[in-house]
């Protein structure tokens, strides 16, 4: 299916804004604040981690334990909201999952059990999960192939913005009231989906491929299974890697250092953190978008992956606070942007019926498959300390570097 970029019917050299359409510039937002806004919801869990141990008297395995019951619901929700997405529209998919997780985080901060938390950090897992897959879906069936990457690249660096903003209003909450209203200012992303039921278009290739007879599914699935199967596998060594090590990682700058932590004072971290995610994780995103337009998904994945499973034995082994911050910022960048380098290969990789189904699979199904990573890690740094299960994490990197060496190269693919 031939694909238009601008006005002019063809792709410019270079990405520029106002070139785009303005339904291609609504996509891409509304993905974008989606993503953004569930990374503040997800990571305010992590934010108060260590007020929830206090509070609640948990051990580091059990906390560990709650962030893997949102995974494995995450991997559920992706999959639900992907075949709603792929029937009945992205643009309504995006709304709903939005709405769920906002809501089941803000009924957190009623949680006074820790099952009771459990329940609702597993129903807000669900919209999490349903999420990424909706709005990666929208953006790539909106976005020419030239522009994917960038394209994608914006809305998977929103994730950092999302957490940052979680930092800091955490910050700014906990330094004059209990954890229960950092849960609270979780209800915010819930207004943002009166905008998109407004003013977001359908992409008209999902439009038009509604408007066909539909393809034998069995026939569609048969042919996706190996590229699925290579995604998958590289997603969930990544994702492992990830949430164990960015889990524990606000924990880790401020619990004692008694304790297997660095004791970074409550609004030190808080600044660390920030600093982490906009000097680290956001242009790790944003290049990887740049690098694979230019020179290609895959070799920039592996490269993006190789490199994070090297830098983590140094962070672990850091006692400064400047080699610290350096060393996680490295981590962060490589560990976290290769995230962008899923979402493009698994948009280009399947074709339109099933995109946002298969989209769910190699994303959030790896997410529920890594789910045990938070309980490992905390296990480990419970025994071992936390620098020690952080290399646990480097391994895990490495293997998602070899995984992604089977998956196909898509630079330049047209969506079917």
């Amino acid at each position: 299916m031939e694909e238009t970029a601008t006005t002019a019917g063809r792709h410019p050299a270079a990405f520029r804004w106002r070139d785009a359409s303005t339904g291609q510039r609504r996509t891409l937002t509304a993905a974008g604040l989606g993503w953004m806004l569930d990374a503040f919801d997800v990571m305010l869990y992590s934010l108060v981690l260590a007020h929830l141990i206090a509070a609640f008297g948990m051990s580091k395995a059990t906390a560990g334990l709650l962030n893997t019951l949102t995974l494995i619901a995450s991997a559920l929700g992706s999959i639900v909201f992907g075949v709603l997405a792929d029937r009945y529209g992205r643009r309504r998919m995006l709304s709903a999952s939005i709405l769920t997780y906002s809501l089941f985080t803000f009924a957190c901060g009623f949680s006074t059990t820790i099952t009771m938390l459990a329940v609702l950090r597993f129903l807000l897992g669900l919209g999490m999960g349903g999420e990424w897959n909706t709005g990666a879906a929208l953006v790539a069936e909106s976005w020419p192939s030239s522009w994917r990457g960038r394209a994608l690249g914006i809305v998977q660096s929103s994730w950092a913005v999302g957490y940052a903003l979680a930092a800091m209003v955490a910050g700014l909450v906990l330094a004059h009231a209990s954890w229960r209203w950092v849960f609270f200012a979780g209800v915010l992303p819930a207004l943002v989906t009166f905008w998109i039921q407004r003013r977001v278009p359908e992409p008209e290739l999902w439009k038009q491929q509604r408007a066909q007879p539909p393809a034998p599914a069995a026939g569609l699935w048969r042919k996706a299974t190996p590229r699925l199967a290579a995604l998958l596998a590289m997603n969930t060594f990544g994702m492992f890697a990830w949430w164990g090590l960015f889990t524990w990682l606000p924990a880790y700058l401020m619990l004692p250092v008694a304790q297997g932590g660095r004791g970074f004072a409550l609004m030190g971290g808080t600044a660390f953190l920030v600093v982490l995610n906009l000097g680290g994780m956001l242009p790790g995103y944003l290049l990887f978008g740049v690098f694979a337009d230019r020179w290609g998904r895959k070799r920039t994945i592996v490269a993006y992956l190789a490199i994070a499973a090297a830098l983590v034995p140094w962070f672990a082994a850091a006692r400064q606070p400047g080699t610290i911050l350096l060393a996680a910022s490295l981590v962060a960048f490589f560990g976290t942007g290769f995230f962008t380098g899923s979402g493009i290969l698994g948009s280009e990789l399947f074709p339109t019926a099933i995109r946002a189904t298969a989209l769910g699979v190699s994303y959030n199904l790896a997410r529920g498959l890594s789910a045990f990573a938070p309980l490992i890690i905390g296990g480990l740094g419970e025994t071992h300390g936390l620098a020690w299960a952080f290399g646990i994490c480097g391994i895990a990197f490495a293997l998602a570097a070899a995984s992604a060496l089977a998956v196909p190269e898509t630079r330049g693919w047209e969506l079917e």
